[in-house]
């Protein structure tokens, strides 16, 4: 097998490397929580928690990838487009506003002629 060669440049910076391992040091004792304020259990999580905050701070870390390689933009179109169409359902009352509304003017229109 051939070794990588490394171009001698660092991805990420020292303070990153040590965000990263102050957050999963909070993750193994149990006190890490995500932004909706649930506790973190995935590794993965911890570290991409660990790296936002990095990025905040200003430490040397790549962009976040806007997605995977392939078709990352349909993905997104689609999952908003599945999260909206909850929203749009009725709770289960009928309106009757507008029905009667429409009733009540088409007796207007009735009676006047």
């Amino acid at each position: 097998m051939a070794a990588r060669k490394s171009s001698g440049k660092r991805r990420y910076g020292k303070a990153a490397s040590k965000n990263v391992e102050r957050t999963m040091r909070r993750k193994k004792k149990g006190t890490l929580r995500s932004g909706s304020g649930r506790k973190v259990t995935s590794r993965k999580q911890a570290i991409a928690i660990a790296l936002s905050e990095a990025r905040k701070k200003g430490a040397k870390v790549p962009r976040k990838s806007s997605g995977r390689k392939s078709g990352g933009r349909k993905s997104t179109a689609r999952k908003s487009a599945s999260r909206k169409s909850p929203a749009r359902k009725s709770t289960g009352r009928k309106s009757t506003g507008r029905k009667s509304t429409a009733k009540k003017s088409s007796r207007k229109s009735s009676s006047r002629r």
